[in-house]
């Protein structure tokens, strides 16, 4: 299966995130990328791997009795 690239703004989109926090994560290598000059292409699984286990972590935080 070939891999599908996306524009940091297609990502954003995608995803919910603030396109800087996109390129963000593309420099610390969190999700999959790469670079062309100053442009990032996002590879769709890394990011759609990224906001799932994101989304995760989310609900899986223990509430805090007081």
């Amino acid at each position: 299966m070939a891999q599908e690239w996306l524009t940091t703004s297609q990502a954003a989109e995608i995803s919910g995130l603030h396109p800087e926090y996109i390129r963000e994560l593309l420099r610390e290598g969190k999700i999959t990328g790469r670079r062309f000059g100053a442009v990032w292409q996002v590879e769709r699984r890394s990011l759609e791997r990224f906001v799932k286990a994101r989304i995760g972590e989310r609900r899986g935080r223990p509430k805090i009795a007081y």
